[in-house]
């Protein structure tokens, strides 16, 4: 019995030791795969873990990269609409020329929603919890808004620039109405100078002439008398000449007598020249009916007379006829 076992035994050990040993060998594989399995699992979780966090990462980034781009956006609409005020405010103070209101009424209400939208935005900027989307829409919004303002601007421009032009227009009728005003004057200035003129010249047309002019002493017996302390009258002698233009009539002759003292001799009453009251030596009237008139005028002496240069004036309707310079002597 014994023998048959050992002989079993003995007859069973070479099979015995190959599966022995492939079981060592089925286990390394399994083991293997198992190890790699792990691995795989491992790798697999590490790189959903980069994976989420790559992708956390991403759309931190792409959050920034919108709130920056939002705030640019911001920033440029800012801007523009701080430029469209400033065009606007350069010409407010032509406003008060614009017969179109609607339009003041249109900028301001159009830059209240502007401004209320810009202050939503800062203050959505500067919260913790900000939301992209509805910065979006109120930066959607503002465009709309600030297209709507540039087209008002645009209109309330082209209204200044229409005004303007307008105006200029205007401004240069008046230079020409001015110009023409000033021609006129200057022509009514010219014809006034002319008529002037003219009135002179037939008022000097008017004027008598006189011709032969001469002043002689006389003594007590009605004589010339060659020394003039002993003259008890003087005399001045003329001819008025013929002058159809001048108005017939009688006319008063004044004469006036200068002494070597250079007094005027005088009670003869006062006349008319150049507006001014001037007084006279001796007067007469005469008839003038437009011929040649001789005319003689005498001033009976009341006074000391002295040797010297005389001077003889003859007046007559406002006009100076002659004058002339006598010597006297003793």
């Amino acid at each position: 019995m014994s023998s048959i076992c050992v002989i079993f035994v003995a007859g069973c050990a070479p099979e015995c030791a190959l599966i022995s040993n492939m079981n060592s060998k089925l286990k390394v594989i399994i083991f293997g795969a198992i190890g790699v399995l792990i691995g795989l699992i491992a790798l697999i979780v590490v790189l959903i873990v980069q994976n989420n966090g790559q992708t956390e990462a991403v759309n931190q980034a792409q959050a920034r990269a919108d709130s920056l781009a939002i705030a640019n956006d911001q920033l440029l609409l800012t801007n523009e609409f701080d430029q469209l005020n400033a065009d606007f405010n350069q010409y407010e103070g032509q406003q008060i020329h614009l017969k179109n209101d609607s339009l003041i009424v249109q900028y301001n209400q159009a830059r209240m929603k502007i401004e209320g939208l810009i202050k939503e935005l800062d203050a959505e900027k500067k919260s913790h919890n900000k939301d992209l989307s509805a910065s979006r829409a109120k930066i959607k919004q503002l465009e709309g808004e600030i297209a709507t303002l540039k087209g008002i601007v645009r209109h309330y421009l082209e209204e200044i620039k229409r005004l303007g032009e307008e105006n200029a227009g205007l401004k240069q009728e008046i230079k020409q109405v001015q110009e023409k005003n000033e021609q006129l004057s200057t022509q009514v200035t010219q014809a006034t100078a002319s008529n002037q003129q003219l009135t002179q010249t037939v008022q000097l047309a008017k004027k008598l002439n006189i011709t032969g002019m001469s002043f002689n002493a006389y003594n007590k017996k009605g004589k010339v008398e060659k020394n003039i302390t002993k003259a008890r009258q003087l005399g001045v002698h003329f001819t008025v000449s013929p002058n159809n233009t001048a108005s017939p009539g009688m006319k008063e002759f004044y004469m006036r007598v200068i002494s070597p003292e250079g007094a005027l001799l005088g009670g003869g009453g006062y006349f008319k020249i150049d507006g001014q009251s001037v007084e006279s030596t001796a007067h007469r009237s005469v008839e003038y009916a437009n011929e040649e008139t001789p005319v003689s005028i005498y001033w009976d002496v009341n006074t000391t007379l002295t040797p010297g240069d005389y001077t003889v004036e003859v007046f007559c309707d406002g006009y100076r006829l002659g004058s002339r310079h006598f010597t006297m002597k003793k």
